[in-house]
Order: structure tokens, then C-alpha cells, then sequence
């Protein structure tokens, strides 16, 4: 099993405003103290813009980056995502960088709302993300698509529509789906070849919840602590990571539980990975570690 880190497990965010900002060193640092061996990119300007200059530093602390975040706007007929997206994928086939996960942006600086989208839009979507995938042929790049709270698909009927619509491939982000009122476990039996990158989260079915209904944001959510270490919520890893394994998955899974930090709040993020690594190690091993939650 190929696991990999993500700077949003340390609060490290493209959100204006979103938390305090913890300095690369200190989050790269403790990602080789916890083993790992790769990361994503995280929000632009947490790494060096340049390639080489950004594989330098990942070299020096025993990590490679493997993919990385692009949110982009899809759904617009004025705006031409092309160009933004053809630059990403050139700085990631320059960087080694294996995987774009695009995200349908709305545009603007947060996810905590989202205009409705209607039929002329989702045509836009659709074709753009067709002429996006062909382009990525000249770059040798996996491009996929992440449902994410939010954004123009968020939901379970516009991640079919996606499904239905395109032929590209989808990063499972368990955490963004369910909390949309996707299950990924679901999503994992009737569409498993369609996944080409996984972000491992666990979720607070209850905030969840109360995030669909309207009455928390999605950032008032997090703050409320709506990711959970692996084995900790009510996502179903076990069965996900089972039937990806059967289907012959064999990409990446990124550990993801989004945080948003506040003063001294330094020591916490790496140990809620530490004990996501050491759940999904159990799996592996064939034995459901699955941790109480608090009572």
C-alpha cells in the first residue's frame, strides 16, 4: 500500500483566513519522523514554485511530492480553464509529480457556499473536462476529479452526472463525499475502476449532517473537529480499502484529516496521522483496528 501525507493534515490551507499557517520545515519534518515517504503539494506557495527547486527540498527531508490540489473553475463559458490546467500538468510532469486532482471550483475563496448550477453550466463542465483529459496525454499526467464540499460537484447526484457525463477519473475523498451525502463505500462497489487517487479521512457522521442541513459551515464544521483519525468516525475504511485492494486498485492513499489550528495548537496534527498510519497498517495486516471513539 502506497500512504502518502498531506499538508492539510497540519492545517496548511489555501483558505484565506482558514488557521494559523505552520511553516513547511516543521510540517515536513514531522512527516519523515513518521515515516512517510511522500506528500501532496499542499496550497500554492507552501512549497517552491519551481520544480527542481521543490524537489531539492523534498529530497532533503526522504520525501517525493505525488500529487497535488488544483481548484480550478469548470463550469464558466467565459473562462477558459485550459491554460491554468496546462500549466499545472507542465509544472507536475517537470516536478515528477504524478497526480492533478482537480477540483470544480465556484470561483471564489471558500466552500462554505455555492451557486446552483444549471443545465448550460454542466454542459461547460462536462466538456471541459473532456478537453482536459485529452490534453494530458502530452504531459504523461493522472488527471482526476475531486468531489469536495463546495465546489460544483459535491454531491451524490452530480458525482454521477460526472461519472455519467466524462470518462475521468476520480480521487475518492472519503470525507468530502460523505459529508456531500455520497457513501464512498457505496461509491467504492458500483464504481471502483473509475478511482485513480485516494484521500484517506475519517468522518463525524453527526456534523455531517448538520453541515447538509445548513446549520453549521463547512469551515465551522472542521473547526468542530468533523475529521476523525482512521477508526475514528463513521466512514467505512475497512470496506473501502477492501474493495479497492479486490478491484486492483494500486495508487495512492493520501492521509487527510483536515484541521484548522489555532495558538499552540502544535502538537496534535501529527499525532492524529501517527494513529490514522498505525489503523491502516492494522488493516493491511488483516485485522480491523477500528479505536472507540470519545464517549
Amino acid at each position: 500500500m502506497k500512504t502518502a501525507g498531506a499538508p492539510i493534515s497540519w492545517g496548511v490551507c489555501e483558505v484565506p483566513g482558514w488557521g494559523r499557517q505552520l511553516d513547511r520545515s516543521q510540517v515536513l519534518a514531522e512527516m519523515r519522523e513518521l515515516g512517510l515517504t511522500a506528500t501532496e503539494l499542499g496550497p500554492q506557495g507552501f512549497l517552491p514554485p519551481s520544480p527542481s527547486r521543490c524537489r531539492s527540498l523534498l529530497d532533503g527531508y526522504g520525501l517525493r511530492a505525488v500529487g497535488g490540489f488544483v481548484p480550478v473553475v469548470l463550469h464558466d463559458p467565459h473562462h477558459d480553464p485550459l491554460p491554468e490546467v496546462r500549466a499545472a500538468m507542465r509544472a507536475f510532469r517537470d516536478g515528477d509529480v504524478e497526480v492533478v486532482v482537480l477540483a470544480a471550483s465556484t470561483g471564489g475563496e471558500s466552500y462554505d457556499a455555492r451557486p446552483a448550477l444549471a443545465a448550460s453550466g454542466w454542459k461547460t463542465l462536462l466538456t471541459n473536462l473532456r478537453r482536459i483529459l485529452k490534453n494530458a496525454k502530452e504531459f504523461g499526467r493522472t488527471v482526476t476529479l475531486h468531489p469536495h464540499v463546495g465546489t460544483m460537484v459535491e454531491n451524490p447526484e452530480e458525482v454521477d452526472r460526472v461519472l455519467d457525463g466524462s470518462a475521468v477519473p476520480l480521487c475518492l475523498d472519503t470525507g468530502h463525499l460523505l459529508i456531500g451525502g455520497t457513501d464512498p463505500a457505496e461509491l467504492v462497489t458500483r464504481a471502483a475502476g473509475r478511482v485513480a487517487h485516494v484521500h484517506l479521512k475519517d468522518v463525524d457522521a453527526a456534523l455531517a449532517e448538520r453541515v447538509r442541513a445548513g446549520e453549521l459551515s463547512y469551515t465551522e464544521a472542521v473547526k468542530a473537529g468533523i475529521y476523525r483519525p482512521l477508526g475514528r468516525g463513521d466512514v467505512d475504511v475497512p470496506g473501502i480499502v477492501a474493495g479497492l485492494g479486490a478491484a486492483g486498485y494500486a495508487g495512492w492513499y493520501v492521509m487527510e484529516q483536515d484541521v484548522v489550528l489555532g495558538p499552540g495548537d502544535d502538537d496534535g496534527p501529527g499525532e492524529n496521522v501517527r494513529e490514522s498510519l498505525a489503523y491502516l497498517r492494522g488493516l493491511v495486516g488483516g485485522r480491523d483496528e477500528r479505536v472507540p471513539g470519545p464517549a
